[in-house]
């Protein structure tokens, strides 16, 4: 039954993904922070309101960070947490810019020629390493090569974005929402990639023609390029062993998370100790090479901040904090005279602090390097978007949309997959990135399940898959960590993609490959399975 503590407990819902799609940041008087209230901190807010309001009580809290129905929030994220750590200690090597540079050697002067070769790349890379390493390095890599080129950057910098983000349906480490989904629809790990690899297929070769097609002038993408100098791959390949050695642990870990996935075993007790093994690994080379004065990253490369943007400063752009630690991190100029006081104590330890971690930074430079760039901000808007999902089902909400779910599509199983795959690219754009849509649309297929055949419930699963990562290519930034992350590095590269240019740009390729992936997975669903 609806009452008003179920009404509040919606209403909370709805304005806390506002604030995630609309951050603010609310002015306090000088020497305080600013007040945010944006991705991280607006779920952890409207959940401290329905606490306070008594609309929720610590049995939920709880079910909402251990789980319910087969979904385990700890599981996912330090699964991804765990492969996001050794993605980007391969990044740090070097390869992925390296990839780049074969890429344009191989692509010459042939604008169509390389825009294709680019494509294929970002692709092959976002299934292996996942979207946030590619779009990390891939950016930076394009606004460069554009700039040198001097190409218009958005023809190649939207396409990077689409391939990154398509690719990531095809393995279940591609992304969180992959993993919510096998957790919650009970999906083994290999079955999601036999699953989803043709919607793949459909969506990503879709996806490039929709580019090529709206990309067609060539003021856009030349058929010859005015700059096409050789690029030295090898130059940029700073740790060839430590690529190596990372690329054998990954790969070994994605392996055996397969395997295991046969048995009913949690794949973080795989990945877990996969991480630990790199990391270890890590501090021993980076060791090594220290003593013997070998040349590393860190001795005569540019520091991790002028060479990437921290995703946690990504989120939180829009509270616009950077500047104010800046402030606070200068050191005052002490006059000698003055005695010491608590802002001179404060000032020297400070120093010491920095000197202490630059000194550890040049001696272990892969994993201080890594550290920051790992998405932490992921954990507490995650584990909220569990919670107040949670929340809603604790009010009878997730009853009630299951209710309309089965009424609008009567059980059939044609309708649930076109229903919950629009519905799942629409809600990426208004639930607070795809994890809380996903999140919300595996709960709302759950409810609804004892009405729906097995058959259908899969398929609701499959077209879910797809809707969630197709829906990052979408009309807000917000639609993904990866989307803020993009934008991000290309506001420190002073290049400026407005919203509606996001969307303008994206519309096309979002409905081809929504209409390419759906039909693909009613066509399997048919045929196949």
């Amino acid at each position: 039954m609806i009452t008003g503590h179920s009404v509040a407990t919606l209403v909370v819902f709805i304005i806390s993904i506002g604030f995630v799609i609309y951050p603010i940041s609310i002015p306090t008087p000088r020497r305080i922070p600013r007040v945010s209230i944006n991705l991280t901190t607006a779920p952890i807010l409207a959940i401290a309101i329905l606490s306070a309001a008594q609309c929720l009580d610590p049995a939920v809290i709880r079910r909402g960070i251990v789980g319910t129905d087969g979904v385990k929030p700890y599981n996912i994220l330090i699964l991804f947490l765990s492969r996001a750590y050794m993605a980007i200690t391969i990044d740090i090597t070097g390869i992925l810019e390296s990839a780049a540079f074969w890429v344009s050697n191989k692509g010459g002067s042939n604008g169509w020629k390389l825009y294709t070769y680019f494509y294929v790349m970002l692709t092959l890379l976002s299934i292996l390493l996942g979207n946030d390493s590619v779009i990390l390095s891939g950016t930076a890599f394009l606004v460069y090569y554009t700039k040198v080129a001097e190409l218009n950057p958005i023809p190649w910098l939207m396409s990077e974005f689409a391939a990154a983000n398509t690719a990531s349906m095809i393995l279940f480490v591609g992304n969180p929402t992959n993993v919510v989904i096998c957790e919650g629809f009970s999906v083994n790990n290999a079955a999601f990639t036999a699953y989803t690899i043709f919607p793949f297929i459909a969506c990503s070769v879709s996806c490039f023609f929709a580019l090529g097609g709206q990309y067609r002038d060539r003021k856009y993408i030349p058929r010859r390029l005015n700059h096409a100098a050789d690029l030295d791959a090898r130059s940029v390949l700073l740790d060839p062993i430590g690529a190596l050695v990372g690329s054998f642990m990954l790969g070994s870990a994605l392996i055996m998370c397969l395997i295991v996935s046969f048995f009913g075993i949690d794949v973080w007790k795989i990945s877990l100790p996969f991480a630990a093994a790199k990391f270890i690994y890590d501090i021993a080379w980076d060791h090594y090479r220290f003593v013997r004065q070998m040349p590393m990253l860190g001795r005569g490369q540019k520091s991790p901040e002028e060479n990437g943007v921290q995703l946690d400063d990504v989120v939180l752009q829009g509270a616009q904090i950077i500047s104010d630690n800046k402030s606070r991190h200068r050191q005052p100029t002490l006059p000698l005279p003055t005695p010491p006081s608590s802002k001179a104590s404060a000032a020297l330890w400070r120093s010491k602090g920095i000197a202490l971690h630059n000194r550890l930074h040049a001696h272990f430079p892969t994993f201080f390097t890594a550290l920051p760039r790992l998405p932490f901000a992921l954990v507490p808007f995650a584990f909220s978007q569990f919670i107040l999902v949670e929340a809603l089902s604790h009010q009878g909400w997730i009853d009630v949309f299951g209710a309309w779910l089965l009424r609008a599509t009567h059980g059939d199983m044609y309708r649930t997959i076109w229903l919950i795959g629009v519905l799942g690219v629409m809600l990426s754009n208004v639930s607070g990135t795809n994890i809380g849509a996903t999140i919300l649309l595996t709960k709302v297929v759950r409810a609804a399940s004892p009405m729906l055949t097995d058959q259908t419930i899969r398929a609701a699963a499959i077209a879910l898959a797809v809707s969630s990562n197709i829906g990052a290519v979408s009309f807000t930034f917000s639609a993904s960590l990866a989307g803020l992350l993009w934008k991000g590095i290309l506001n420190q590269k002073g290049i400026n993609v407005t919203q509606p240019t996001f969307a303008y740009w994206n519309a096309l390729p979002l409905v081809v490959m929504t209409v390419a992936g759906l039909s693909v997975v009613c066509a399997e669903m048919t045929f196949l399975y």
